[in-house]
């Protein structure tokens, strides 16, 4: 096997968050918090100890972001009526028209980003990178020790 896989997997993704994230300058939203506002648009109203487990960041982290897009009128905190303790997230009407704005950035990007690469090519290499995530995944090397 390739020992520059990791390297080659790694140095990709860079690339790409940065393409996008100089694509997306302009609607003033950070690519931390377009992932935020991708979730909540997924699934709103998770709670904040949720999002950021889905995120993986630090609470301390997500709290810092939250932060800034509420300042932003982007999202809002609101009691977890079922634990007081907790808030949840939810978008605000205002990101609306950037999280669609941003949609359509993501998509025209992948399509410049994928320009050349076939269907068949790009399942390939999904079906790949699912099974490399499923051998790091936590308790994978035991179960297959198992076997």
């Amino acid at each position: 096997m390739d020992t520059n896989f990791a390297f080659d997997v790694n140095e990709t993704a860079r690339a790409l968050r940065r393409a996008f994230e100089h694509r997306a300058a302009d609607h003033g939203v950070t690519r931390a918090q377009w992932r935020v506002l991708s979730h909540l648009k997924r699934q709103d109203g998770l709670r904040q100890v949720e999002l950021a487990d889905r995120l993986d960041v630090e609470p301390i982290t997500l709290c810092r972001m939250i932060d800034r897009l509420e300042e932003a009128g982007l999202v809002e905190r609101r009691p977890d009526e079922a634990d007081r303790r907790a808030w949840r997230i939810r978008l605000t009407p205002k990101s609306g028209p950037i999280i669609e704005d941003l949609r359509q950035i993501a998509e025209e990007f992948l399509e410049d980003a994928l320009a050349g690469v076939t269907e068949v090519e790009q399942a390939a290499v999904r079906d790949v990178l699912a099974r490399v995530r499923a051998n790091v995944a936590p308790g994978a090397a035991i179960a297959r020790r198992a076997s």
